[in-house]
């Protein structure tokens, strides 16, 4: 059986969990290292951690995202273990049934999440993380500015996005936050996931819903309807998509807002990956609206 990279059980046995005895590694981690730690019972706990941390926080913003998620919006969680500057220790969850059941079943979840979780304003109390890149949660009060600074153009200073994007990219990308307001309608901001993609979705033991991974925010409920859109959601998950819009009162021009709020995570992906896997000609092919033409 294969075995998860040393540093992972070493790191274990420092937080004190000394009775792990070995660590097969997990699927679906792009930036930490992940394993499944078998412990001397024969229970096993998730277990996660970073080469070198980005921050001495980042596991904390984890850990309180996830707590939050589960106490202020009613959706299932991994058991937080243990969150320190090195590792972060969770009960494990399943893989998400393949039912459409299941996906309605986190429709409603979700639409009970962003409607009565609204705020007045948009940001967090403290930045947390995208992968090793820090999002910036900063308060404003208008969404649109919020949007534009702190999750579109936040990233034009990230060396792989300088490389990846021409003198015409980035000038049509503040072109197109100059334009939001006209683009997006007003929304509220609400408790958001701020990662949910299709792998970040899973299952309780018991077969119902639950969500890893989160960076989470105050701001459009939207931005994690975007992120599940066009992350590759299978067959199953169009009911999610059907129920969530009727729980939530989506007007009929909801698709075609996805791609400009999946941008933020398009420049997150150019900043931390490479190859990007196509995310620089995805956003290329968004903002072409947005450049000008001589």
């Amino acid at each position: 059986m294969a075995e998860a990279p040393p540093f992972l059980l070493q790191r274990l046995h420092a937080a004190g969990l000394t009775d792990v005895f070995t660590v097969a590694p997990a699927a679906g981690g792009l930036a930490a290292t992940a394993g499944l730690a078998r412990r001397g019972d024969g229970s096993s706990v998730f277990a996660k951690a970073f080469d070198e941390p980005p921050s001495d926080d980042v596991f904390a913003a984890e850990a309180e995202g996830l707590t939050v998620l589960s106490d202020a919006g009613g959706i299932a969680t991994p058991e937080v273990i243990l969150a320190d500057r090195d590792l972060l220790v969770l009960s494990v969850l399943h893989p998400r049934p393949q039912t459409e059941a299941f996906w309605e079943r986190f429709a409603h979840l979700l639409a009970h999440l962003h409607t009565t979780s609204r705020h007045p304003r948009f940001g967090w109390h403290r930045d947390n993380w995208l992968g090793r890149r820090r999002q910036v949660n900063t308060w404003a009060d208008d969404g649109f500015a919020f949007f534009a600074e702190h999750r579109l153009l936040r990233w034009l200073g990230e060396p792989r996005v300088r490389d990846a994007l021409d003198a015409q990219d980035r000038a049509a990308l503040e072109r197109l936050c100059e334009r939001l307001p006209e683009i997006l309608p007003v929304r509220p901001a609400c408790l958001t996931h701020g990662d949910l993609w299709a792998m970040n979705l899973m299952a309780t033991p018991d077969g119902q819903p639950a969500v890893i991974d989160p960076a989470v925010s105050y701001t459009w409920a939207e931005v994690d309807l975007a992120h599940l859109w066009t992350t590759a959601p299978p067959p199953e998950a169009q009911v999610f998509f059907e129920r969530y819009a009727e729980l939530t009162g989506l007007d009929r021009e909801w698709r075609d807002r996805m791609p400009i709020l999946q941008l933020r995570q398009h420049l997150a992906v150019i900043a931390q990956f490479d190859p990007d896997w196509g995310a620089a000609d995805l956003l290329r092919a968004t903002l072409a609206p947005f450049r000008q033409r001589f």
